[in-house]
């Protein structure tokens, strides 16, 4: 079931975030989870590939055998928690909220308020992912989600996190071509109408951008406008530029 959270800044701006239904991130999971097993079988296969070439040169004897079967189990496990379990903290450290899975369903992990996620809040989501998933396969993480206000599993709600759909906001070319009619806008010394609505709609929305996106749109409406203004506003950065203008 697909829910929408409020969220309010410090400044007092209202937003509002789509959160990910179980579905959605149940098929983000089932594609995170293949990926998972193909690199899993790509790293065995080549383990087993080398230590076969290794017993080939050198020969065993049964002081090596066990040597090498408890290294094999050392290093097996080691690989099994980093591939099922470092596989989402870093993904979702690294890339803003994101894995493969979670890309290509077009969901994101947040924090509570809208903030990007950190290190600290991935780690405790995932490391609470290994109980749930030994525990009847997310069956708790599912009912948890399902009776949640905010789709929450039990590690969101440990670490403090949600799961949104990942906000998404036209080219600026694409923003003035609405369906509905917009308040007409008057020219400045620097900007038309049109490119003030444009930066006004952008600095409304903002804060439900991602990063990335919000500093692509940030750029894209300061470099029009950038050569237009005195020097002292062109040195500032993009959105510094957008708002006092």
């Amino acid at each position: 079931m697909d829910r929408t959270l409020e969220v309010r800044t410090p400044e007092s701006i209202a937003f509002n975030y789509e959160l990910a239904g179980l579905g959605s991130r149940f098929l983000a999971l089932i594609v995170d989870q293949a990926i998972q097993i193909l690199t899993l079988v790509a790293i065995f296969y080549g383990i087993v590939m080398a230590g076969a070439r290794a017993a080939a040169r050198h020969g065993a004897t049964p002081l090596s055998d066990k040597v090498a079967q408890s290294l094999a189990i050392a290093l097996v496990v080691a690989i099994l928690f980093v591939v099922l379990f470092g596989y989402f903290i870093a993904f979702e450290a690294l890339w803003n909220g994101q894995t493969p899975g979670k890309k290509l369903l077009g969901l994101r992990v947040v924090r509570d308020g809208g903030y990007p996620i950190d290190f600290g809040a991935s780690l405790i989501r995932n490391l609470i992912r290994v109980g749930e998933q030994l525990v009847g396969y997310y069956i708790l993480a599912a009912v948890s989600a399902l009776i949640s206000p905010e789709n929450k599993r039990l590690g969101d709600l440990a670490a403090g996190t949600i799961v949104v759909r990942d906000a998404r906001l036209a080219p600026p070319r694409d923003l003035s071509r609405r369906a509905e009619p917009e308040p007409a806008y008057s020219p400045t010394a620097y900007m038309s109408g049109q490119e003030r609505a444009l930066v006004k709609r952008f600095l409304e929305r903002r804060a439900a951008l991602s990063p990335e996106r919000r500093q692509e749109l940030a750029s894209q409406l300061a470099s029009r406008v950038r050569d237009r203004v005195p020097a002292e506003l062109a040195r500032l950065d993009d959105e510094s530029l957008l708002e006092r203008l």
